[in-house]
């Protein structure tokens, strides 16, 4: 057994600095957590066009209401969605524009 690495130095401090740890590390895999559900994809993908309420997205994406909403719930105490109130509807939309560009740079490394 060889316990010798074959990595200088400075490469080694470099990974041991890069690498994410701790809450860091907590952080970035509850962010690309909201990537693993196809629900939550197809939402994300909608709401990047135009903000919607929670009975447009309900419809134009053929997914129950009571599914929507507690999609949105998690991704608004995420801080991926934020809402707005007109009167009596709730408009969701994407707080930036980094999840849709997350969303495009895994469409374009897959090739889709």
């Amino acid at each position: 057994m060889q316990d010798t690495m074959l990595l200088d130095r400075r490469t080694k401090d470099l990974v041991k600095e890069y690498v994410p740890e701790g809450d860091v590390l907590d952080s970035i895999v509850c962010f690309f957590s909201i990537f693993a559900d196809p629900t939550r994809v197809r939402m994300l993908s909608a709401l990047a066009i135009s903000e919607m309420c929670v009975t447009d997205l309900s419809r134009v994406l053929e997914i129950n209401q009571t599914t929507v909403s507690h999609q949105l719930r998690l991704l608004k105490n995420l801080g991926i969605v934020k809402s707005e109130r007109s009167g009596k509807i709730i408009f969701y939309s994407l707080v930036n524009d980094t999840v849709n560009d997350v969303m495009l740079k895994g469409v374009e490394f897959l090739g889709c």
